[in-house]
């Protein structure tokens, strides 16, 4: 017996030396496992970086950030960002108009007035748009949602802003919805039931109420949503054409940043040309432009989030 308990007492204490061990490595790995993404982020900046100054040794900065002529193929390159720009802020503009009301919307009647059934209903075909690939949604703006806008209005050119903003703004839609909803219900039914008992319409709860409870989930839905129509590039490289154009029409063909990162990648740019080095001048603009979004985002969500 005394045999028996020794050598249970010896087994018991290696399996506390394992656990130990375990308990010790848990963290480290986890840090590994995190320091991946970190590394990663670091090395497309130092690429990006480290590519950008090659170009800019070639192109002037002044040039790249100041003229309105972006002309990488022809014979005489003209190096104006601010045509891609233009662009693309043109796709974003006409997204976010069209999905934030949209998704707002639908967030304010899943959270609020959806019974529990249809919410389980509705919500997840909701978010099968976001599921789609996006070179679907391309092609769906250029063969279905152009040739439905031509015929409304006719001064709208096959390749166009409108059509694949549009677009764009169907593809954001379950991401403004979803994070709005999350943010409306986390919002205690305590705010809801005192509203209603001082004697406020269940419209003027919304409004009054949840809405400015739940604005930093909201705002911060929407700057994501934003940068994720800035980065986009099926739609835009299937749908906007391949025209830089730094106007503000959005019935003529356009292109832009992530658009034409596609087209230098497609192998249209030799290897070691001006035209090949701007494709990470255009990257590292479409990386800041995503990162101040992030910060936007990450600033409003600190501002105005409340504490229940």
């Amino acid at each position: 017996m005394s045999e028996y308990n020794i050598q249970k007492m010896i087994s018991e204490k290696k399996g506390r030396r394992s656990s130990a061990f375990i308990e010790k490595m848990v963290p480290i790995i986890l840090l590994l496992i995190t320091l991946v993404s970190v590394l990663t982020t670091i090395g497309i900046l130092v690429t990006l970086l480290s590519e950008t100054i090659v170009f800019f040794t070639r192109v002037s900065p002044i040039e790249f950030l100041t003229s309105t002529e972006w002309s990488a193929f022809s014979s005489d390159p003209q190096w104006g960002i601010f045509a891609l720009i233009m662009g693309t802020l043109k796709i974003t503009v006409i997204a976010v108009i069209f999905a934030v009301p949209v998704g707002l919307g639908a967030a304010i009647y899943l959270s609020e007035y959806a019974s529990d059934r249809v919410r389980r209903i509705i919500k997840p075909i909701l978010e099968i748009l976001a599921g789609i690939p996006t070179v679907v949604y391309g092609f769906f703006a250029l063969t279905f949602v152009t040739p439905l806008l031509r015929g409304i209005w006719s001064e709208v050119n096959l390749f166009n802003a409108l059509s694949p903003g549009l677009v764009v703004g169907v593809m954001i839609i379950p991401m403004i919805a979803s994070l709005s909803e999350d943010a409306m219900s986390a919002v205690p039914n305590t705010m809801r039931e005192g509203a209603l008992g001082l004697g406020s319409t269940r419209l003027e709860m919304v409004f009054k109420v949840i809405l400015p409870a739940a604005i930093s989930g909201i705002l911060s839905s929407i700057v994501l949503a934003v940068s994720r129509a800035i980065g986009e590039t099926m739609i835009v490289s299937i749908a906007a054409g391949s025209t830089p154009n730094a106007s503000i029409n959005i019935l003529e063909s356009l292109q832009t940043m992530t658009g034409f990162i596609v087209q230098v990648a497609s192998g249209d740019a030799t290897y070691g040309t001006d035209t090949y080095f701007s494709l990470y001048a255009v990257g590292m603009t479409l990386f800041v432009f995503t990162l101040i979004m992030n910060v936007v985002a990450q600033w409003l969500s600190r501002k105005f989030r409340e504490e229940y």
